[in-house]
């Protein structure tokens, strides 16, 4: 049995909310990482051939569909041949809790549960472990019933798994019409042996906790079945203990074939900040959005000279970036990297995030205790003093003055104004300097950000080339949507950025001297951020032509990675959370078809005023 390779974009997503898995279509698990998400790679077969797997075939048969068991994190793949039917469902375990500890919490365990539906069925399947990256050989012993390997992890099962003539770990079943197998993989304890009775178990409370946080996904407008499983799927990637969410749960999937621009996104970038908690709140997830609130003013200490854009789950720094030369990577696209170096960046945009963030969590729930407003305060007083320093900006670039950079300043400040005086605490801070600042950052990037030989903005200061991150002028309230300025914007953007299918590239790597150099896919958060930046433009019909087409270039499981290339193909890391958090503004957008952007106008709309007073520290 050898290790299929498998396209970016065909793999399925596991998780259970600390780590995640990926599965190819033919049923090998080549992705997964232990105790959590930025831990060692117990599996990598996705970088390289030789990185180890969990295989899984049925004689006679092959993989003729898959899903998830509808919303859950549960994958099923059916399995057919002349006379046999197999259902094997993957899924990594998970437990719900309510009251103080609500959440989904970890079993520790990979399962794969395989049912016999007709016919007799052989069934086989490997785990061909790699610790530590594939730097550790696999060490396997016999432990009462079950295989343990050196570094913890235990394999158990019915039947038994036991150890083949190479030394590698495998199972063997065979299955008439009704009989079931497990395999079980304790990634967490090393101690949990898994019969039927239990996988049972196991199985039915984790397909009823995601169905039972599904429920309470609160949209049916446009484009509703993407939504509800890009919400699933931002949801897998958030990092229960902590709230934290990060940007994918891959490391080193290239931006494109063969090339370097290979990175370790397993961590959190406030970037996403935003989007994170609008989208969770206007879903019906105000839980998820606080969480992650919480975790992003954890990171902002007081007094703020300097925000790191990157963290890991955990609030400790992402640990240096590390080249792994014994892998081939994806496609042999190298280096292999992982761990993430941006911590030490300067990345203008994060004050505004963080600011836009806190401020749509006061508008929709009321829920920012004193402190926390004090806190931000030094967020925006950080903003006034940095906004007119070049900055490395969104893309982690050679740093220059980034026109996106400098209206995520204008937010942070027009933010900040808005939360002290929805709060009655204009006496509390300096709002007529904030104001000052406000007004400057604006009439510079109008002065200097903006191109009057193409009546459009720049990519940054003293260039003449455009970026996909200006799509984002109109969705925060820079300026309208329909403001010639921004029509321009977006039409040179679609000009000189755009692809076939709806997709637009972030920017031109030659003309941006990004330190690469080589080429890239288009970017599909920039692809949706059309969308919605056409929709207030008052071209809905075009933007809904563009959603269509996005979403049909999805999986068939409904996930988006980073980037695409103009066949279709998936590239970079996946699935990619920012990508996800696009679609679902955009979706909303279209829903909405009006000229504010909607996120943002559906938190305004449940600010009903009853938190304009002033909140003292004992208020809570």
């Amino acid at each position: 049995m050898g290790h299929d390779t498998a396209r970016i974009g065909d793999h399925g997503f596991l998780s259970d909310c600390h780590t995640a898995a990926l599965t190819t279509p033919e049923g090998t698990v080549d992705w997964l990482c232990v105790p959590r998400f930025d831990g060692p790679a117990f599996l990598a077969g996705i970088l390289d051939p030789q990185g180890g797997g969990w295989t899984l075939e049925v004689r006679g048969a092959h993989p003729a569909e898959r899903s998830y068991v509808p919303d859950s994190m549960v994958l099923e793949t059916v399995w057919r041949g002349s006379d046999v039917e197999v259902a094997v469902r993957d899924l990594l375990a998970v437990a719900g809790s309510t009251g103080e500890r609500a959440g989904l919490y970890r079993e520790g365990l990979l399962l794969r549960v395989v049912e016999c539906r007709s016919g007799s069925a052989s069934v086989r399947s490997r785990m061909e472990a790699r610790p530590d990256y594939g730097r550790a050989a696999p060490v396997w012993e016999y432990a009462d019933g079950a295989l343990r390997e050196a570094s913890g992890p235990l394999l158990s099962g019915v039947p038994a798994p036991g150890l083949a003539e190479d030394g590698v770990p495998e199972f063997r079943a065979e299955l008439s019409a009704g009989d079931t197998a497990v395999f079980a993989l304790d990634y967490l304890y090393g101690t949990r042996r898994v019969g039927l009775g239990e996988a049972s178990g196991l199985l039915r409370r984790t397909v009823e906790v995601w169905q039972e946080w599904a429920r309470r996904t609160d949209y049916d407008g446009v484009g509703a079945a993407h939504v509800r499983r890009s919400a699933l799927t931002l949801r897998g990637l958030l990092f229960q203990e902590s709230g934290a969410l990060i940007a994918a749960p891959t490391a080193s999937l290239p931006e494109w074939p063969g090339g370097p621009r290979n990175w370790d996104y397993r961590y959190v970038w406030h970037r996403d900040a935003a989007l994170v908690v609008l989208a969770f709140l206007r879903l019906g997830h105000a839980e998820e959005a606080g969480s992650y609130l919480r975790f992003l003013l954890r990171m902002c200490g007081e007094p703020i000279t300097w925000i790191p854009p990157v963290q890991a789950v955990d609030e400790a720094r992402p640990p240096w970036e590390e080249v792994l030369d014994h892998l081939a990577g994806y496609g042999g696209s190298t280096p292999v990297r992982v761990g993430n170096d941006a911590y030490a960046q300067h990345q203008l945009d994060v004050y505004g995030h963080i600011l836009d963030a806190a401020l749509s969590y006061e508008m929709a729930t009321g829920g920012l205790r004193y402190e926390d407003v004090d806190q931000l305060a030094s967020v925006v007083d950080a903003a006034c003093k940095l906004w007119r320093e070049p900055d490395s900006g969104i893309w982690e670039a050679r740093s220059r003055h980034w026109v996106h950079s400098k209206v995520y300043a204008w937010v942070c400040l027009e933010r900040g104004i808005q939360l002290v005086t929805e709060l009655g605490r204009e006496g509390d801070f300096p709002l007529g300097q904030w104001r000052k600042e406000m007004e400057a950052v604006r009439a510079e990037v109008l002065e200097r950000g903006y191109d009057s030989g193409h009546g459009s903005f720049t990519q940054s200061y003293c260039s003449t080339n455009v970026d996909g991150a200006l799509l984002r002028i109109p969705l925060l309230g820079f300026l309208d949507g329909d403001d010639p300025r921004v029509l321009a914007t977006l039409d040179r953007v679609d000009a000189d950025l755009g692809d076939v299918g709806g997709l637009v590239h972030r920017y031109d790597p030659e003309r941006t001297d990004d330190g690469i150099g080589t080429p890239e896919a288009a970017f599909l958060m920039c692809s949706f951020d059309m969308v919605s930046a056409l929709v207030l433009a008052g071209r809905t019909e075009e933007a809904r032509e563009r959603f269509e087409e996005l979403c049909g270039s999805a999986s068939d499981l409904g996930l988006l990675s980073e980037e695409m290339d103009s066949e279709g193909n998936m590239l970079g890391n996946f699935p990619q959370a920012f990508t996800h958090l696009a679609l679902i503004e955009a979706a909303v957008n279209l829903e909405t078809a009006a000229d504010r952007e909607a996120l943002h106008e559906w938190v305004r709309g449940r600010s009903t005023g009853s938190t304009r007073r002033r909140r003292e520290p004992d208020d809570g």
